[in-house]
């Protein structure tokens, strides 16, 4: 990491900010937190905000880490992939979508995805993860596509977690952090 990771030693934060965060983590603290806790006002909205983005989301799981996913091999947050490709499988995915997401990332999925491990939504999911992260304006065509499957509160909330993770994404690669050792 570019930057060291904090410790209250360094620079004291509130008991409470820090043990909602450890709360949100399962008791530990991962190496993005070491590095948001430098600032208070930023690990706390965060926290706040991305539990909510993880969890207070009524749309599939599944389209939503499909989404984590794309962003993260588009931007190179290898942090960010290796703590959401499990979760896609989780959430139901497969391993050879994985190994698809890849192929298709390697290619040019703003401008579609064409590959047989996909359904039609998954395809339209990373389209537009693909179009929101490298070009930020989203076709028409695909925007219709998705709302065909889509309501309005799924559009709203998988919008929100694939912008989301660009912010995390972002973050992860400007501070070159890495996943945790175990």
């Amino acid at each position: 990491m570019r930057i060291p990771d904090w410790t209250s030693e360094q620079l004291a934060q509130p008991k409470e900010l820090v043990d909602a965060i450890l709360a949100r983590r399962g008791g530990e603290l991962l190496n993005l937190d070491k590095a948001l806790l430098w600032s208070e006002p930023v690990a706390s909205g965060w926290n706040v905000y991305m539990r909510n983005v993880r969890t207070g989301m009524s749309t599939s799981r599944k389209l939503c880490e499909l989404g984590i996913c794309t962003v993260a091999l588009l931007t190179g947050a290898d942090y960010e992939y290796h703590h959401h490709a499990p979760d896609y499988l989780k959430a139901g995915g497969t391993q050879i979508e994985l190994d698809a997401l890849k192929r298709v990332v390697a290619a040019n999925p703003a401008d579609g995805v064409n590959d047989a491990a996909f359904d039609d939504m998954a395809k339209w999911v990373v389209q537009f993860a693909s179009q929101m992260t490298l070009r930020v304006k989203v076709d028409e065509v695909l925007f219709r596509q998705l709302q065909s499957r889509l309501n309005n509160t799924e559009i709203v909330e998988l919008t929100t977690v694939i912008a989301a993770y660009n912010m995390v994404a972002r973050m992860l690669v400007a501070l070159e952090i890495m996943p945790e050792e175990k």
